[in-house]
């Protein structure tokens, strides 16, 4: 057997021995250290980054003499680096994993000893070479096995046999054969399609344009009446808790329910667990000038026993008296803002803030819940920077990921939605805190600190939440084609926006959600100012979206033209000429690299504008929507008729005759003012001249191209 030699090879934990050596504490916090007979071992003292969860390693469903071999491993893989001499030849592994990493590679030991223990095998050291091909053989025939996640499998038991051949008590375990050999002859034939960003779906842009327009209203619009309402609701339970119990205070609460009752007026209620109406005590103590207590109390006396049914048949509201300042449309977007919707829409209102962060930067999840109040300081001059960390790709001078994350190199850029988002924030976190701190944003009545952010999972559901509120919103006030619909692809989640920030960029430089904002100067904002230089940008994401929707439009123009639809333009016959290599980019693009290659042969590069009614074959010496800058790819925001890299089908042709009747009838209205008539008919006859020139010029792919 083969074993793998440590350099400073450790002595055997003792009972009480911390799992995590001191010097490795990355957090100390509220979670203890756990030692080493724990049944549960936390992970926590080893995350810094405070958005992620605090993942357990359970021994629990270990087999016994599996489990005492799995929890030595463990604890050498959690304080002490893989062996040079297993890291020999694999560059890209790393010597340490992070606390996620970990916990990934325990939960695949515990599989492989579930597996051992069916086989009839107790421990480590039954393992020989013909049980590890076994091994490698059962994970290959799982269905829907995929060649990633059994690499995945096999470099955990080879963490598993170096961790423990180079402990203190090596089983003497046979060293896995793909350790040697390399893992392609132990993986399934067939490769099965990753779960990474670029296999995300985008939002769909029925879904996406709603839900940006409703956040920025909450941003720009609601938010001084739902903060200066939360604020009022404070001061009502802050001055209800400080009034004391006494006799006069309880007569004043007679005072005041018995004349609401008299004048036969709703009683302040709220929703209780059973969703009924309840006495709204807090509301009631503060406008009565009594104590909370009181008023549950007061259920209890004669005559007031009968209070209850009273308010189920007149539940009323509790207006904060604030004034409502946003408008949608010219109107207040509300009448009132009750004392007890206030937490709800404080959230609400954190929520349309990540929203508005995550879609208009670019960022990560993990990146916008890590940005720290200050992050957006006022420039002297020019545009606002976004100072933030990156955690992903972050790693140590080993090459072993950093929890901590790293200072970004280049800032993000803000334009002004998101540096409104993050002043708004910013009167929400605490001093120098994380802008999506968990406690801050719970709005509990009293605050308490924390180290950590808002969890994915927590903030998913408010994201739905949102979404939900916005078109009940709408639906209150007589916008309900304003709704936010469900997405054909399930939950919009958090990692989504990124994926669809850059969709809409590369395929609707004019669509629905340029209604919230311009997306010609987006593309600028976000990518132009680092994607050659900025380290883990959007701007990989940008070319793959840009190269994806380059390749739908070649097929689609293949298609057409096979069918005889006809084409015209100056750039018609180099149209045709890549629409004839379309086939070989059937299938999904994935990577940067093939993105790269679309984007870099000028024969490939085709884009349809349906806003402007033409294709565009952008050849970038001839671009004229490139004055005295040079791109890579077109901007479809600044296309003109006249460019010579303009191209239009017989759809295109169709379009500009449908559009040029609506105008020419708009322009025929008697409703419509002269000089808009006017203005209406002059554009009606350049659609027009264009649809017949089209009609004119049209040429066919069986046509000779030279």
């Amino acid at each position: 057997m083969t074993t793998a030699p440590h350099a400073d090879l450790p002595g055997l934990p003792a009972w009480d021995t911390t799992v995590v050596a001191p010097s490795l504490v990355l957090a100390p916090g509220p979670v203890p250290v756990s030692i080493y007979a724990d049944d549960i071992w936390s992970l926590a003292p080893l995350i810094a980054n405070p958005s992620v969860s605090r993942p357990v390693l359970d021994w629990a469903r270990f087999p016994g003499k599996a489990r005492q071999q799995a929890q030595l491993a463990a604890w050498m893989m959690i304080n002490t680096p893989l062996p040079a001499s297993v890291l020999a030849g694999h560059p890209a592994w790393r010597s340490r994993l992070g606390p996620h990493g970990i916990h990934d590679t325990v939960l695949r030991w515990r599989r492989f000893a579930l597996w051992l223990g069916g086989q009839g095998r107790a421990g480590l050291d039954e393992v020989t070479d013909d049980v590890l091909v076994d091994w490698a053989g059962h994970l290959a025939r799982q269905p829907g096995a995929g060649r990633s996640a059994v690499t995945k499998d096999l470099i955990a038991v080879t963490r598993w046999w170096a961790f423990d051949a180079s402990g203190p008590a090596p089983s003497r375990m046979a060293m896995p054969p793909w350790h040697r050999m390399g893992v392609d002859d132990f993986l399934p034939a067939t490769a099965v399609a990753g779960r990474g960003e670029n296999s995300i779906e985008p939002i769909s842009p029925a879904t996406m344009g709603p839900l940006l327009i409703w956040a920025l209203r909450v941003v720009d619009d609601f938010a001084d009446d739902i903060v200066a309402a939360w604020t009022q609701s404070r001061r009502l339970a802050e001055t209800a808790a400080h009034i004391p119990s006494t006799p006069a205070s309880k007569a004043r609460l007679k005072t005041y329910l018995r004349d609401l009752i008299d004048r036969g007026q709703p009683v302040p209620s709220r929703h209780n667990a059973a969703h009924r109406h309840a006495l709204a005590n807090i509301y009631i103590a503060a406008q009565a000038r009594c104590s909370p207590s009181q008023v549950n109390g007061l259920l209890a006396v004669e005559p007031w026993q009968h209070l209850l049914e009273y308010v189920r048949t007149n539940p009323g509201p509790c207006p904060v008296s604030v004034p409502i300042t946003g408008l949608i449309g010219g109107e207040p977007w509300t009448e009132f803002i009750d004392f007890t919707e206030t937490r709800q829409l404080m959230r609400h209102l954190g929520t349309a803030c990540f929203i508005v962060l995550s879609y208009l930067t670019g960022m990560r999840p993990g990146e916008v819940l890590g940005l720290q109040a200050g992050c957006c300081p006022d420039p002297v001059s020019g545009r606002h920077l976004i100072y933030g960390r990156v955690f992903k790709t972050a790693s140590d001078e080993d090459g072993n990921h950093h929890s901590a994350g790293q200072l970004r190199e280049v800032p993000w850029v803000a334009i002004p939605p998101v540096v409104r988002a993050i002043r708004l924030l910013e009167t929400i976190a605490p001093d120098g805190g994380l802008l999506f701190d968990a406690a801050a944003h719970a709005f509990k009545n009293t605050p308490t600190a924390s180290t950590a952010s808002i969890g994915y999972e927590g903030l998913r559901r408010r994201v739905e939440s949102f979404a939900a509120w916005a078109s009940e919103l709408a639906v209150r006030l007589g916008r309900g084609h304003e709704g936010v619909p469900a997405d054909p692809h399930g939950a919009i989640g958090l990692a989504r926006f990124r994926r669809t920030l850059a969709w809409h960029i590369a395929r609707r430089p004019g669509g629905l959600v340029a209604l919230a904002v311009q997306y010609g100067h987006l593309r600028t904002a976000i990518s132009g100012g680092y994607a050659s230089r900025g380290r883990d940008g959007i701007h990989q994401l940008l070319d793959i979206e840009t190269a994806r929707a380059a390749a739908d439009t070649l097929t689609t123009l293949h298609d057409d033209l096979n069918r005889g639809v006809g084409i015209s333009g100056p750039a018609a016959r180099r149209a045709i000429h890549a629409a004839a290599q379309a086939p070989t980019f059937a299938g999904s693009i994935r990577t940067h690299r093939q993105a790269r290659d679309i984007l870099g042969n000028p024969a490939l590069t085709v884009y349809d504008n349906p806003r402007s009614l033409l294709m565009c074959v952008y050849n970038r010496d001839r671009a004229l929507c490139h004055r005295l800058d040079a791109d890579d790819t077109p901007r479809l925001d600044r296309c003109r008729p006249s460019c010579a890299n303009v191209a239009r089908t017989d759809h295109h042709g169709a379009q500009l005759l449908q559009y040029s009747q609506a105008l020419e009838t708009q322009a025929a209205s008697e409703v419509v003012p002269g000089p808009l008539a006017d203005r209406l008919a002059r554009r009606a006859a350049q659609l027009r001249a264009l649809a017949d020139r089209h009609e004119h010029d049209r040429i066919h792919a069986r046509e000779p191209t030279s």
